[in-house]
């Protein structure tokens, strides 16, 4: 039994790209790149199926805040906080101030 091909994005985009040209039909773009004609339909499909989203204007996305994580990040604050001003206070004799 034969392993499925991978092939790049790449490649996949160029061929789909040269099927929408509508120059060469599928079965010459297979034999020129290598490939099944059924897969040329497919990639061109999907790349008209998603070129929406590429032209789609987006803002910026609101980063995700895990509220677990804050609350840890803030003990650990308190925590240094805590820490600093007792090395501040340990260290005063000695800084001259």
């Amino acid at each position: 039994m034969s392993k499925r091909k991978h092939h790049a994005p790449e490649l996949k985009a160029k061929v789909a790209l040269e099927a929408l040209k509508g120059e060469e039909t599928a079965v010459e773009l297979a034999s020129r790149f290598g490939v099944h004609p059924a897969m040329i339909h497919q990639w061109k499909r999907a790349l008209l199926k998603g070129a929406s989203g590429v032209l789609k204007r987006e803002g910026r996305k609101k980063p995700e805040i895990d509220e677990e994580q804050v609350k840890e990040l803030q003990a650990k604050i308190g925590e240094l906080v805590v820490a600093n001003s007792f090395w501040e206070r340990k260290l005063k004799p000695w800084s001259g101030k």
